[in-house]
């Protein structure tokens, strides 16, 4: 143990405090477990791969410009305090953004995003084939209109191809990443990682940030770990409703998830299973505004789209928003975006009426 004295400083009494909470008999009778070792994860090799993906779309920013004037040195330098566990993940920069709604995002620094590509590019394998197939966010090959298809796929199913009802539970997780609790997320990946330096340096870059200081829980909307961390973190919630109560056509696309059955009453029944085991397994809570049962028939509104079941249109709220920012900048990049959302649904009229617009507005 004498290993976590030394590694990261002041933190290095959290993360032995993590061990022994979670011991190595914890860790027995898995059926995989993570098998690059620390050595590997931080080599020099698989920092400048990662530099590569991590450069994509951003080798015009200042910040990143910064960082590649020095990138050998840069590189070789974040690589030893790795390797000689010195290495302390940064604080963040702070700022919002509208889309639609306003989030607080929090940037990390250069050097500690390229850890979490290095991170990401060994990690989001292993994980990947841990998770269910019914889960859609931030996975490759999937995404919010596989979603939809799948959706409509289980409503099929389960009206019987429209001659019978199918009622559909519609959930929402309440500010699901300012929830994250660090300790359950540490708990759950212990069980996955073998090797002590990895789990610390995990543990590093999840205490980096915490909603309320003090707190221990949250992640930050600005790591491209936090993505794949939430999704390790709520697979458990997707292993409950799959396996334990034995939902069959189940859907998630990060904190928003639907369940389709023949029977209201059913689904009724596992409301209260459902947030019973969010907050005492994962230390979430179900939005209390954000959770209905309802028909097809009547319309579902998920992932923007309100599903109907042989058509699909645009969320009232999200075209009212397209044309507005159609008639306060009308650029042909915007409208060939939006041309394309529309494409994914029965939006003839909508379409017509943007295009019409565009030409109106359009100097």
């Amino acid at each position: 143990m004498s290993f976590y004295l030394s590694y990261g400083g002041g933190s290095g009494w959290g993360l032995i405090l993590a061990w022994e909470v979670y011991p190595q008999e914890s860790r027995k009778n898995l059926k995989i477990v993570f098998e690059h070792i620390f050595e590997e994860l931080v080599s020099v090799e698989n920092l400048l791969a990662a530099w590569q993906e991590f450069l994509v779309g951003k080798n015009q920013r200042y910040d990143v410009q910064e960082f590649s004037r020095d990138l050998l040195d840069n590189i070789l330098s974040l690589h030893a305090d790795l390797a000689s566990g010195q290495y302390q993940h940064g604080g963040y920069e702070s700022f919002y953004i509208n889309d639609p709604k306003r989030r607080h995002i929090h940037k990390a620094s250069v050097r500690d995003r390229l850890l979490h590509h290095a991170v990401y590019r060994l990690l989001y394998p292993f994980f990947d084939r841990t998770f269910i197939a019914d889960s859609y966010s931030c996975r490759e090959e999937k995404g919010a209109h596989k979603a939809i298809n799948r959706f409509r796929s289980f409503a099929n199913k389960v009206s019987k191809n429209h001659t019978r009802t199918c009622w559909v539970l519609k959930g929402d997780i309440r500010k699901f990443f300012a929830s994250i609790d660090h300790r359950v997320l540490k708990n759950i990946l212990v069980e996955y990682i073998p090797d002590e330096k990895i789990f610390a340096l995990f543990s590093n870059v999840i205490d980096s940030y915490e909603t309320e200081s003090g707190a221990a829980v949250g992640l930050p909307l600005g790591n491209l770990t936090s993505q794949l961390f939430a999704n390790v973190y709520l697979n458990r919630f997707d292993q409950f409703v799959k396996h334990r109560l034995k939902a069959k056509f189940y859907i998630r696309y990060a904190d928003d998830f639907v369940i389709l059955s023949e029977s209201k009453t059913d689904l009724q029944e596992l409301i209260k299973s459902l947030a019973n085991f969010l907050s005492s397994d994962l230390k979430l809570v179900l939005h209390p505004n954000k959770i209905f049962i309802k028909t097809v028939g009547q319309g579902v509104d998920f992932l923007g789209w309100t599903l109907f079941p042989d058509y699909r249109t645009l969320r009232a709220t999200t075209t009212r928003r397209m044309f507005q920012r159609i008639k306060e900048s009308p650029e042909p990049l915007s409208l060939l975006s939006y041309l394309g959302l529309l494409s994914h649904g029965n939006t003839f009229t909508t379409r017509k009426k943007l295009l019409n617009d565009y030409w109106l507005w359009h100097e």
